[in-house]
């Protein structure tokens, strides 16, 4: 397949190495010193799949690069509108868009610019992050991708992705009912962000103290409350379980919402905790927790995007 991924950090550059390491034509949206860094050495990979760098087709805009069949969309949450509406011509007729963004939101943003019919469902589980420009730390298990539909169709769309996936090492599940499947992350990915910003802990610190322990499992709740009265159907005992793959998380693991909170760069708080808060609001659902981490940490994010800003 000929694959473009909008965003070379953790998720996108992670996946695009392993996609062009298995042989598939990789086109990446890159900027600053991470185009730079491509451009010279390629995309550097150091995980347990193996430690390796490979060469891919890189551009500062999706304009400069040849149309791809799928476009994995790997930017941060609060960048998906700008970043669709720059693809022009990059996704050729017929392909379609995998959002990969945490939060619940940007399958539906997508949909609105692209049509429904050019937007299928996904959601991704890894730990990995930007070591440096151009290079891609990846720990723990193997990455894994979820797609499903999204206001349109699958079948047989999306068989060649998969197998695309699947032979680059990642581990690919087809979720019958996808909503159900990003909420149930989102109740995950939102909580552990957050309360490991607000604590500044790591996963092993935030499970053995039993304070903080309770305060995180309590924030699981709280969204699977929210995602009940919105009519979404989580699996049975999955706040537990939640709680379980935090216990199998490594000691010094943290969410990119943490990292970024504490590198003082723009992050995706508003589409977590906020929009826990936002929801909670209108469907009149109490959710003190995440109403308290989003106004605690709302000053250091509006100084962050300031910053960017200026």
């Amino acid at each position: 397949m000929r694959i473009g991924v909008l965003g070379v950090g953790g998720v996108g550059g992670l996946l695009a190495g392993l996609l062009a390491r298995a042989g598939h034509e990789v086109a990446v949206v890159a900027r600053g010193k991470a185009l730079q860094a491509i451009g010279d050495a390629g995309i550097r990979v150091d995980s347990p799949l193996g430690s390796f760098a490979v060469k891919v087709e890189a551009a500062s805009s999706a304009d400069a690069l040849a149309p791809v069949d799928v476009v994995l969309l790997a930017v941060k949450a609060w960048q998906v509108p700008d970043a669709i509406r720059t693809m022009g011509g990059f996704l050729r007729d017929g392909g379609f868009l995998v959002p990969l963004q945490n939060g619940v939101e940007a399958a539906e943003q997508a949909a609105a610019i692209l049509g429904d019919e050019r937007v299928v469902g996904g959601l991704c589980r890894m730990l990995s992050a930007i070591s440096e420009p151009g290079a891609i730390k990846h720990v723990g298990a193997p990455p894994s991708v979820t797609l499903g539909a999204w206001r349109s169709p699958i079948e047989g769309r999306i068989d060649a992705l998969s197998r695309a996936f699947q032979g680059a090492g990642v581990c690919v599940e087809i979720a019958n009912d996808f909503p159900a499947a990003l909420w149930e992350k989102f109740v995950f990915i939102a909580s552990f962000g957050g309360v490991g910003a607000l604590s500044r802990s790591t996963a092993g610190e935030i499970r053995r103290i039993p304070e903080t322990r309770k305060l995180l499992s309590d924030a699981f709740e709280e969204i699977a409350v929210v995602a009940a009265a919105k009519g979404i159907e989580l699996a049975p005992g999955f706040v537990a379980k939640t709680l379980e793959f935090v216990d199998g998380l490594p000691e010094a693991a943290t969410a990119s919402l943490q990292r970024d909170i504490v590198a003082g760069r723009p992050s995706e708080l508003e589409s977590m905790s906020g929009a826990v808060a936002r929801a909670g609001r209108a469907l009149g659902v109490s959710v003190p927790i995440h109403t308290t981490i989003h106004a605690a940490l709302l000053p250091s994010e509006q100084a962050a995007r300031a910053r960017a800003v200026g």
